[in-house]
């Protein structure tokens, strides 16, 4: 049929610059403050700026847009990646304790992602578990101000669990960028 497109159209909330996500006087990951000194204080940045890119992708979603499974046949969502990233956190803190891991938050293995479903209370309950888990882990790794110190049972150097998890919401925030652009067409920086 001609003139009909399965494409979703690009759009962006910029003005100034219409290829960016917002305006750099408008994101909050911009600051005109020095970059942070130090290792420690400079992967923690870079965290913090992953986490507020993936709330960002996901701003302004009705539930049934964050739980939409945009790539099949994966069923990776917006929803399934807030809820992923929790159970991550909470993971971590299992590197890090000498005891018993905590328990999973959802169930078995991907259940993170495959259980995900546009229901207000689940998506309340991811946002909730994501702001509850980091805090948690952040608070546990706090206790460790050398980063080269290891451990739990597999004596792990808190500077790889650093890293670990800026790596994990870089990753993740590029499936973000991808999902919301099959969603509404919304396009990021």
């Amino acid at each position: 049929m001609a003139g009909v497109s399965d494409e979703t159209p690009r759009w962006s909330q910029a003005v100034v610059y219409q290829d960016m996500w917002v305006d750099p006087d408008d994101d909050p990951r911009e600051s005109d403050a020095p970059s942070p000194d130090g290792e420690r204080a400079t992967l923690e940045d870079y965290l913090t700026n992953y986490r507020l890119t993936l709330l960002m992708k996901c701003e302004g979603l009705d539930t049934e847009q964050l739980a939409r499974r945009a790539v099949p046949p994966s069923t990776m969502s917006l929803l399934g990646l807030l809820r992923h990233l929790a159970e991550v956190e909470r993971d971590w803190r299992g590197w890090i304790s000498p005891g018993e891991p905590p328990s999973k938050l959802y169930g078995p293995r991907d259940a993170d992602f495959d259980d995900a479903a546009a229901e207000q209370e689940m998506v309340d309950a991811a946002y909730a578990d994501l702001v509850r888990e980091q805090a948690a882990t952040d608070a546990a790794l706090a206790e460790y101000p050398d980063l080269g110190v290891r451990v739990g049972k597999k004596a792990i150097a808190v500077r790889e669990l650093l890293v670990h998890r800026v790596e994990e919401y870089a990753r993740h925030c590029g499936h973000a960028d991808l999902l919301r652009e099959c969603i509404d067409g919304r396009v990021g920086q």
